[in-house]
């Protein structure tokens, strides 16, 4: 994998070892990135799941000016500590260790300016983080990474790339 645009474009950044992991593919995250291109300058970035950190890393590379990141794994923390440190980005990350979706409900309304998250396919963490958003938007903007087939919440807009769908939902305030 690598970071596709910004200060780190081209660098290389690895993802954990493993069946159950499935890092979103560098076409996948540009067009990600280039939809929220607008909402990363200066922005508090939250990356949910963030497994290797590759959106938050991205996002820190286009100019936001933080980033918490939200992983359980340990082999995906090792990975994303590795990446931290190649990219020499320590001073601007924060890293919890604790589930996704327990971190969400304890979130404040508009805590971050931009939301990554990136929950397995199996399961309903997708439309489970997309309910705790519209009951109280932690964020700006939230972005979810979720099978093409799987039902979201209304409220969103959906792109779909191939057998993915990116579901973007954008607070009023």
């Amino acid at each position: 994998m690598r970071i596709v645009s910004g200060r780190w474009r081209g660098r290389r950044i690895s993802a954990p070892k493993g069946e159950l992991v499935r890092p979103t593919l560098d076409r996948v995250r540009e067009a990600w990135m280039s939809i929220l291109q607008l909402d990363l300058p200066d922005a508090r970035v939250l990356d949910l799941y963030a497994g290797s950190g590759a959106l938050g890393l991205e996002a820190l590379s286009r100019g936001a000016k933080s980033a918490d990141f939200v992983e359980k794994n340990p082999k995906s923390l090792s990975a994303l500590a590795e990446n931290v440190k190649t990219l020499g980005a320590s001073d601007l990350v924060t890293v919890h260790r604790t589930p996704a979706l327990s971190f969400a409900e304890g979130l404040g309304a508009l805590d971050y300016d931009v939301a990554f998250a990136d929950p397995p396919y199996a399961g309903d963490d997708a439309s489970k983080l997309a309910e705790r958003w519209i009951r109280l938007p932690f964020s700006r903007v939230l972005s979810i990474e979720h099978a093409a087939t799987s039902a979201m919440p209304e409220g969103g807009t959906t792109r779909k790339y191939g057998s993915t769908a990116i579901t973007f939902y954008r607070s009023e305030e």
